[in-house]
């Protein structure tokens, strides 16, 4: 009993999951850098892809582990002589303002300041009230 004397003994429960508001936050911010990724290929004029790995069947009948590239949709587009960019939750739009679901831009360098404002909207809890809103699912 000597041994547990000298230890520093507290109660504690783990908290086993995060904040909701604080996931959503991080799953945006994550989605808008791979965003920047597409945009950096687009402007090499190449296509942005993430490796996933998937189960398959061989030529001799047994599963093996495969390596496919997965393309990733671009939240920007080209119409009306400009571009227009959209922040996207999951495959939901995401509402900016009372105003519109999208930004528009004239060039496709101008898309990577719209993706890096919506990166420090994102971080500074701009799109809160808008991704909880998105998260709640519908009753069809």
């Amino acid at each position: 009993m000597s041994h547990l004397a000298k230890l520093n003994l507290k109660t504690v429960h783990r908290s086993a999951q995060k904040d909701p508001v604080v996931k959503r936050r991080e799953k945006l911010s994550a989605a808008i850098e791979e965003q920047l990724q597409v945009l950096a290929a687009a402007e090499k004029g190449e296509q942005y892809g993430v490796a996933s790995k998937r189960w398959q069947q061989n030529d001799a009948g047994e599963r093996v582990l495969v390596e496919h590239q997965k393309r990733v949709r671009a939240w920007f587009f080209a119409q009306d002589g400009g571009w227009y960019v959209q922040c996207k939750y999951g495959s939901r739009v995401v509402q900016l303002g009372d105003k519109g679901n999208a930004v528009f831009v004239k060039d496709l360098a101008a898309v990577k300041t719209v993706l890096e404002a919506f990166y420090a909207a994102c971080a500074g809890g701009e799109f809160d009230a808008a991704l909880s809103e998105l998260a709640v699912r519908k009753r069809k």
